[in-house]
């Protein structure tokens, strides 16, 4: 062993010797073990014994490249997304590119994921990689990425060798959120090439949340040559006794935490004393929150250091004050019956559309019958559907709304940066730009204020008029979304005669009209919720965060994916149900710092005895006694 190499931690150490012995490896360890910590040893200790060697680690999203960038700054280190690194080696392979593109078009493993089918013949611009996908312009997004990138390395063995050549270490983070294709490439693909590297792997199996990803490596694992050797890293820097304990009943692995052997992570009192922490199994026959808080007793007023965990950003809509901006974005059954029938067009062969055509005659000429719940939308919605049978069909088929789009980019306190890339509609990036205004004006932050508005300031008169302009703007009572976007435009400070508000309200008509008459104190508390300044976080976006205090709130939210009863009842006929619920509640109770409680609303005997079993019988609370 190298001499250097004993004040690593023991897994660092395991991994090196894979290392040296020329295998590739998987640090798997559980939430709150340090797994970034250990990547960051393994980066820098790659690069002290090898200087003159590139080193590649890719990771799951924007953030967390900031994140291992700003812990090692090493010009031979090369830190991205996952999608930036596989664009990154293969654009200038462009003839190829085209080929594949054309190629994979004509075997539908492209065009089953959009809606129309192109007919790919000549990109004057090559293939290029953006935010949003026209395969006609030779236009790829990130799903098509991931294919087309499967299809050039298991088809290019050039392709592999210039990666490998450039890069002789290749370190992938949150492995478990990685899509298949993705893993195909590093190991399966990448060992058609005679050139050597290493490929390493760090994550949590019990973390894999997201249905794109891989979840494990059981495929690849184990001792002989080619496969992946795993090290397991069990200690937990992060969370109190009773959570690790739990999270462990949580865990179907065979990984089993125990607390860290380091007296200065956050989670020991001393060398041999770890914190221990409180939980709480908090239930109600009458779905009393307020109660079950108040029982609590925390600042949910900190969103620093409080989280409230519900399932789905409909949940808190209703709670954080805007529902009807989510009622658009997520349940516009008038847009769901559009998708419907586009999807029935690219069946049917017989049905021409004309580009005169409006949405209404397309429905006429489909004679295409409406699911229940979207006849009940229109029964109860007559003037809207009205309204959208007359938008030419052309444009109207292009209107996009999904709850992604409403709620995409969320901080979970003021403090956290923005992410790049944000899938932000030009409406809300318009109204956001609005009231970042407001906020820098109140906040006294006036030369970022000037900055971003249409306003001069040359005079003491002119401070007088502006106050009295803001103050204006700031009286929004019953106003909509559309009079502070006139009012807003009116004084001066942020103009409407917007190309890209105007592009948004050309191409989105239907959806404009109905988001312009909703009132403006709901975008506010939108606002808030997205800059956290709430407490409140899905228990997806929360991932990857602690905090002191963690409430989670056990309701399925009419998602069937996920089903709680499932997972408190010992359900097996719903395998993946279970798994992925038992997952998500795994992620979430692994959140805290110091205290969890979670809210369960009427539960059978069958639920509280499993409760019982797992928090104890003191920590399980009949909040309707109290």
């Amino acid at each position: 062993m190298v001499t250097k190499r004993i004040d690593l931690d023991l897994e660092v150490q395991k991994i090196f010797e894979h290392i040296d012995n020329g295998n590739d490896f998987l640090l798997s360890g559980g939430a709150g073990s340090g797994k970034t910590y250990s990547l960051v040893q393994v980066i820098r200790q790659v690069i002290e014994e090898n200087p003159f060697v590139k080193v590649a680690c890719m990771t799951y999203t924007n953030a967390a490249v900031k994140e291992i960038e700003e812990r090692v700054n090493h010009k031979n280190l090369s830190v991205t997304t996952i999608h930036d690194f596989l664009w990154d080696n293969i654009k200038n392979f462009q003839k190829e590119l085209k080929l594949a593109l054309i190629d994979l078009a004509k075997n539908e493993e492209i065009t089953k994921i959009v809606i129309e089918n192109p007919i790919i013949e000549q990109f004057e611009d090559g293939i290029q990689y953006k935010e949003y996908v026209r395969l006609r312009e030779g236009i790829i997004s990130h799903d098509e990425l991931l294919i087309i990138a499967d299809y050039m390395f298991n088809n290019y063995i050039r392709l592999i060798d210039v990666v490998k050549d450039k890069f002789k270490f290749i370190f992938i983070d949150e492995y478990q959120d990685t899509n298949e294709n993705v893993i195909k490439i590093f190991l399966e693909h990448f060992k058609k090439s005679k050139k050597t590297g290493i490929v390493g792997f760090f994550g949590d199996a019990m973390q894999s949340i997201y249905d794109d990803g891989i979840g494990n490596l059981k495929a690849y694992k184990g001792e002989e040559d080619g496969q992946v050797r795993e090290v397991k890293k069990e200690q937990n820097r992060r969370s109190p006794r009773l959570v690790y304990e739990l999270a462990n009943r949580l865990r179907t692995d065979g990984l089993e935490q125990t607390h860290s052997n380091d007296e200065n992570a956050p989670n020991m009192i001393s060398k041999e004393k770890v914190k221990e922490g409180d939980i709480k199994f908090i239930y109600s026959k009458k779905y009393d929150l307020t109660n079950a808080k108040n029982y609590l007793g925390w600042n949910f007023e900190n969103a620093k250091l409080t989280k409230e965990l519900n399932l789905t950003h409909n949940l808190i809509a209703e709670k954080a004050g805007f529902p009807n901006l989510m009622e658009i974005y997520n349940r516009d059954r008038i847009i769901e019956y559009k998708n419907n029938i586009l999807r029935e067009l690219k069946i049917r062969a017989d049905i021409f559309v004309d580009d005169k055509d409006t949405f209404g005659q397309v429905i006429d000429k489909l004679n295409l019958h409406k699911q229940p719940v979207i006849q009940t939308f229109i029964d109860a919605n007559p003037e809207l559907y009205r309204e959208a049978k007359c938008y030419n069909f052309l444009i109207f088929k292009n209107i996009y709304l999904d709850s992604d789009v409403l709620t995409d980019d969320k901080k979970q306190d003021e403090q956290e940066e923005s992410k790049k890339g944000s899938k932000r509609d030009n409406l809300l990036k318009h109204l956001f730009k609005i009231q970042d205004c407001l906020k820098l004006y109140e906040s006294g932050n006036y030369n970022d204020f000037i900055k971003k508005v249409q306003f001069k300031i040359n005079s003491l008169n002119d401070k007088k008029v502006l106050k009295e302009k803001i103050s204006s703007l700031t009286k929004t009572d019953e106003k909509t979304i559309e009079d502070i976007i006139n009012v807003a435009d009116s004084l001066g400070l942020v103009l409407k005669n917007d190309d890209k508000l105007n592009s948004f309200i050309e191409k989105n008509e239907y959806a404009y009209n109905r988001i312009k008459k909703v009132k403006y104190l709901e975008f506010i508390n939108l606002y808030k919720y997205l800059e956290g300044f709430t407490p409140f976080s899905t228990q997806h976006k929360t991932k990857g965060n602690e905090f002191e205090n963690v409430f989670v709130v056990l309701d399925n939210g009419n998602w069937n994916k996920y089903n709680f009863n499932y997972l408190f009842s010992d359900r097996t006929d719903k395998a993946s149900v279970l798994e992925r619920t038992q997952k998500i509640f795994y992620v979430c109770c692994t959140r805290s710092k110091e205290n969890l409680a979670v809210f369960y609303n009427d539960p059978s005997k069958t639920v509280i005895d499993k409760a019982v079993l797992w928090f104890g019988k003191d920590n399980v609370i009949d909040i309707d006694s109290k």
